[in-house]
């Protein structure tokens, strides 16, 4: 089974927003010289960050519908600058010009501003899987009673005649049981997708193909026995949804008696 961890990566100095100004000459909505190097100062810090709001301010000369539209502009400015130096910008980023309606400052210079709001940005990163672990590690882990289903061993259908590309697996399945002279396992066989009694006894029939390899490559015995269960311990409910779940229930494993 395929497990997907996410995980959320951000820097804790970066949680909270950041706030920067940028200041206009009277009457204009063009950026200034120090304004753009406000800007640049900030972006040369590398934060990853994406724009949230841009809120454009004025002061208090000029009608109201003069100073909203002045405001706007300026957004727009800021706007355009922010995305010629490729900074990301919320699809769904707050814009607004608040005119000349709001606390303003007795310094009229301090009204003429636009304010940048920064968020940290929030990555989602796929772990990848933990590569899976040989048959060697896993029988060198196991415990008297664990299962190990042997991987990629497979039968032509409804039958017990191992498909030759099993071959490998086979072989890896003999070198353990070499090289591990204290193991001894019982096999256990397992079909898939019908929903009564194994009724050729397919199961027991593949356990036993998998034993009589092992016999025949001079495997004592002593150290072996077989089992079909049928359909009586599905991974997943019968009938299965999809193919991936009549695979995993069509299965041989393996149960560590000794070790």
């Amino acid at each position: 089974m395929r497990v997907l961890v996410l995980f959320l990566i951000f820097s804790l100095s970066a949680f909270a927003q950041e706030k920067v100004e940028v200041f206009f000459e009277f009457n204009k909505s063009e950026l200034t010289t120090d304004a753009q190097r406000t800007i640049n100062d900030y972006l040369a810090q590398g934060k990853d960050v994406e724009v949230s709001k841009i809120y454009g301010f004025c002061d208090w000369v000029g009608t109201n519908v003069y100073n909203d539209s002045l405001s706007l502009q300026r957004v727009a400015s800021v706007y355009d600058y922010l995305v010629e130096k490729g900074v990301k910008i919320r699809k769904d980023y707050e814009r607004k010009g608040f005119g000349e309606d709001f606390t303003q400052s007795e310094v009229q210079s301090e009204n003429r501003k636009v304010m940048i709001v920064f968020n940290p940005i929030v990555r989602e990163v796929i772990a990848k899987p933990a590569p899976k672990k040989s048959l060697t590690e896993q029988v060198k882990e196991a415990k008297p009673g664990d299962l190990i289903k042997l991987e990629n061993i497979n039968f032509h259908n409804n039958s017990a005649t191992i498909l030759p590309k099993s071959r490998q697996a086979l072989y890896d399945l003999l070198c353990v049981m070499e090289e591990n002279p204290n193991l001894k396992i019982e096999i256990q066989g397992h079909i898939c997708c019908q929903t009564k009694e194994d009724r050729n006894d397919v199961s027991t029939a593949r356990a036993r193909a998998i034993y009589n390899f092992l016999i025949r490559n001079k495997i004592d015995r002593k150290r072996l026995s077989f089992k079909g269960f049928g359909v009586s311990r599905p991974l997943y409910p019968i009938p299965e949804r999809t193919e991936e779940e009549a695979y995993a229930n069509r299965r041989v494993e393996i149960m560590v008696i000794e070790n």
